[in-house]
């Protein structure tokens, strides 16, 4: 058995690393191509670049080895079906399910290793990615500027906005939003502009003629000012020919960018964040009836953050024993006299100063906001729904890459219980039945992960079950296909299908004679 059991593997190897690195190969292309405007024309090393590649392909894996595991699985049992091979192991005695059985065992390894890879190798790598993207876009910002859209000069601070680009640094109907200042919000229109470097090149200035700049106070928004110029010179500084590495970890991370439990942790504070601010908009709006905010479901997260905290105590626990020194051994104790304390009288005994008892100190009430005062009351309301309904937009979102992280994992073992009956049911069909189905079965399976994810950021399913929805469909068609091998027909057309078929055509000439 262990022969035929690496004879099988041997068979899967090769079409497994032959589709992983096309398909990856071409996603990889794809993804390139479409950032080529990022890279191409703004004088970039060739280090800085492999290196933009190199931080690609972790995501590029997430998504290929699922379907390079189809296209092995498809191709090995097919071949072997072909050849006769299968037709030899039956003969010998062996079962359809125990020549898959060294295939879903490798499955669930793959499976577990993409867990690890999801959870560790992947959120890393998109930080790095994206920490890498924005140094790119800050070097020569003038090269990607483009029409009709804001283009994000300085990272979160200053945008701008062409309605048309006569060169590669003159602009007509110029609109810059400037948010540095978070206490303020400016807004500067101009007729026409200029971009170009300064003479250290290491800062970008923005010449603009005949605008106005309109300047709104955050905390009083009664409170506006605006001044029209002719000219006007605004220097972003930073903004230059030179690339300059930042830390990928000082800004916020997204969700694609955290680990699992980093993910569930956010969904934690999210959920309590939300849970009060719900109580507050009960208080400001009690005459209105309000939804009931839906309770964070236990999900994959919870099962998976456990188990590691299981383990690290475990760890910690089996650190810390070794680390205990060893007891000495207990000698012999030599008796020794005792000698009676020293009596000493009360008025020798020092007395202490009595510790001065802190006075109260007045804490300041909080008055909450009238509520028969229906103006404010009202706006803060709607501000606190507003906030509500961010906080759960955001769980929705963490659980759903929460999900998604093992359903595509979980992926590996599903394809290759629904790859290998259907090879073993049509032995003929080659290098068609192999693309064919691995098309079909990709396009059904990530259409399904994409709808399931605008649904669950939509609130209209939950997380868990929009992400492995798929996952349980092509699971129960596995399976059922699985438990169905060893029934082929005997015809040499392909299978118990086309005899089916067969007999249908036959019957239906039968009749047609009849009634002719």
């Amino acid at each position: 058995m262990k022969i035929v059991t690496k004879y099988i593997l041997k068979e899967h190897f090769a079409p497994l690393m032959f589709s992983l690195s096309a398909l990856t190969s071409l996603l990889l292309l794809n993804y390139v191509a479409k950032r080529l405007g990022e890279l191409v024309g703004k004088g970039l090393p060739w280090n800085v670049i492999a290196e933009f590649l190199l931080l690609s392909v972790p995501f590029t894996i997430a998504m290929t080895l699922p379907m390079a595991i189809l296209v092995a699985t498809l191709h090995a049992f097919s071949r072997m079906a072909s050849e006769n091979e299968i037709t030899a192991f039956k003969a010998s005695g062996m079962s359809l399910q125990r020549l898959m059985i060294p295939v879903i065992l490798s499955g669930m390894v793959l499976a577990l290793g993409m867990v690890i890879f999801n959870d560790q190798v992947l959120p890393r790598a998109n930080l790095e990615l994206t920490a890498l993207t924005n140094d790119i876009a800050r070097k020569k910002p003038t090269f990607a500027l483009k029409e009709q859209v804001i283009n994000e000069v300085s990272p979160a601070k200053l945008f701008l906005r062409a309605g048309r680009l006569l060169t590669s640094n003159r602009m007509r109907d110029v609109t810059i939003y400037d948010i540095t200042n978070p206490q303020a919000r400016r807004t500067i229109r101009a007729d026409s502009g200029m971009l170009a470097l300064t003479e250290n090149g290491s800062d970008l200035k923005l010449t603009l003629f005949d605008g106005n700049m309109t300047e709104i106070s955050v905390l009083d928004q009664t409170r506006l000012q605006r001044l029209f110029f002719h000219t006007d010179v605004v220097i972003v500084r930073g903004i230059g020919n030179t690339l300059e590495h930042n830390n990928p970890t000082a800004g916020e991370k997204g969700d694609r960018e955290m680990t699992v439990c980093e993910l569930q942790a956010r969904v934690r504070l999210t959920s309590t964040e939300r849970d009060s601010a719900y109580a507050h908009l009960r208080q400001l709006d009690p005459s209105r009836k309000h939804p009931p905010q839906n309770k964070v479901p236990m999900g994959s997260g919870n099962a998976y953050c456990a188990f590691k905290a299981a383990l690290s105590r475990l760890s910690f626990v089996r650190t810390a024993r070794a680390a205990e020194p060893q007891q000495p051994v207990p000698q012999r104790q030599v008796p020794q006299r005792q000698v009676p304390p020293r009596q000493v009288p009360p008025q020798a005994v020092p007395q202490q100063a009595p510790v001065p008892m802190p006075l109260p100190v007045a804490t300041p009430k909080i008055v909450p906001p009238s509520l028969n005062d229906p103006g404010p009351s009202s706006v803060l309301a709607e501000g606190v729904r507003s906030q509500v309904k961010q906080l759960q937009m955001t769980i929705d979102g963490d659980q759903v890459e929460i999900e998604k992280k093992f359903a595509i994992a979980a992926a590996c073992v599903i394809f290759v219980l629904l790859g290998a009956p259907i090879a073993l049911r049509f032995p003929r069909g080659g290098v068609g039945l192999t693309l064919g189905v691995s098309l079909g079965v990709f396009a059904l399976y990530y259409v399904g992960l994409i709808a399931g994810e605008a649904l669950a950021r939509g609130a209209y399913m939950s997380p868990f079950l929009a992400m492995w929805s798929a996952n349980f469909i092509f699971f129960a068609v596995g399976m059922v296909l699985t438990v169905r091998l060893g029934r082929e027909g005997t015809t040499t057309r392909g299978s118990e299908t086309s005899e089916r078929f067969a007999r249908l055509r036959e019957q239906l000439s039968f009749w047609r004679r009849r009634t002719v």
